[in-house]
């Protein structure tokens, strides 16, 4: 297996790094540090391969990447969303698969028990889930329901101190190789809410979903429910309704912006760097006007989008954001990226769709991140509805 040598050093035009306590930049340039030992020599060979570097999971829960905003009692690192997005930036920097795994773990699983679950719960499976000792999945995609969740088949019916559950979910992060998946269900009051399903319950199988020429290192996978026995006791009590795994959504849409920018960033690095190294005509192709243009508008691009983040996460701290907000944050860093990413391979040429590069990749991957966990169209109309009044989904 050849391992790399990542030589990334991050963009910052406007001095953003002065808007970051201390502590913001110890955490993310530990994150960094372990991206480029770790996650760079290694991710473009697990990429062309279509498999999932499963030992990263522990090393991911040793470094607080799992659950950063869950509180130190339960095994989190009790940081602030600030924290959070810096650390999905430098995750996603080395690959958007990367970031899935913890943006999965720590929003879409941790999150809803510790927000929802009951003190049982979080006791059993948080600080678990945050070591990495254990690895869990989120379940609310069905084959016929993405955009409109609430169309959900997925059932629950009461038998005595167990429900049993019946149904399917698709395009699920991390399912291949998760303990646990939450899931969300209809009950029999046609009520969604949430369950833990663990991995061994009987019926429960999560078949890997293969051919993806996208989030290639990321483990994606079904799960299938066939008459499974699951304990009263594994139901979320907390929330009831579509809030439960919407409020999960919009904080793993604010991990996807910050991410996003990272992949940006990744390849803003690498056209530059190459761009002063590559000559044609008898000078580096940094000096033609037309490269110039591409790298301008990419560092203007991404200025943008840090600025955005960055206000943002300064709302979720002082619990003012809006899931709209986040919405925005989210389509625009994932339409910035891909831009990014396009006009990275242009100024790379041939050499832009190897994998002696990470540019292809991150394209790739962008392609996936634009449209998971609300498509770039829904986003769009989440925020047309919340500036007309007017709700154009129905």
């Amino acid at each position: 297996m050849s391992r790399r040598v990542d030589n990334f050093v991050a963009p910052d035009y406007y001095g953003i790094d002065d808007l970051l306590t201390p502590e913001h930049k110890l955490v993310r340039d530990t994150v960094r540090a372990y991206v480029k030992k770790e996650i760079s020599p290694i991710i473009e060979d697990y990429a062309e391969r279509a498999e999932f570097p499963t030992h990263i999971v522990k090393q991911l829960g040793s470094i607080g990447c799992f659950g950063p905003t869950i509180p130190a009692t339960y095994g989190g690192a009790g940081l602030d969303y600030m924290s959070y997005g810096l650390m999905m930036q430098e995750l996603e920097r080395g690959d958007s698969a990367v970031r899935s795994t913890a943006s999965v773990q720590g929003s879409l699983v941790m999150f809803p028990i510790y927000a929802y679950g009951s003190e049982a719960q979080k006791q059993k499976y948080l600080p678990m889930l945050a070591s990495g000792e254990m690895l869990g999945c989120f379940g609310l995609t069905e084959p016929d329901h993405g955009s409109d969740p609430a169309g959900m088949l997925t059932h629950i019916k009461q038998d005595g101190d167990h429900v049993i559950i019946n149904g399917s979910k698709m395009w699920i992060s991390n399912a291949p190789f998760a303990d646990i998946a939450v899931v969300w269900a209809r009950n029999e009051k046609n009520e969604i809410v949430g369950l833990i399903v663990e991995r061994g319950m009987e019926g429960f199988t999560t078949p890997t979903t293969k051919g993806k020429w996208s989030l290639r290192a990321s483990a994606t996978g079904e799960l299938v429910f066939d008459n499974v026995r699951v304990p009263v006791s594994n139901i979320l009590p907390g929330v009831t309704g579509l809030k439960g795994p919407l409020s999960c959504l919009t904080k793993a849409r604010f991990g996807i912006a910050w991410g996003a920018l990272g992949a940006a960033m990744d390849c803003y690095h690498t056209a530059l760097t190459y761009s002063k190294e590559r000559f044609q005509f008898d000078k580096p192709i940094a000096g033609f006007q037309l490269q110039q243009k591409k790298l301008a508008e990419m560092i203007t691009e991404i200025t943008k989008a840090q600025l955005l983040v960055w206000r943002l996460s300064v709302l979720m701290d002082a619990g003012k954001a809006t899931p709209q907000q986040v919405s925005m944050a989210k389509r625009n860093a994932c339409e910035m990226a891909t831009n990014v990413a396009r006009e990275a391979r242009q100024i790379l040429g041939g050499m832009g769709i190897t994998g002696e590069y990470s540019v292809m990749r991150h394209l790739m991957n962008l392609e996936s991140v634009i449209t998971y966990e609300g498509t770039h169209d829904i986003h769009l109309l989440i925020t047309g509805m919340d500036i007309t009044g007017i709700n154009a989904f129905k």
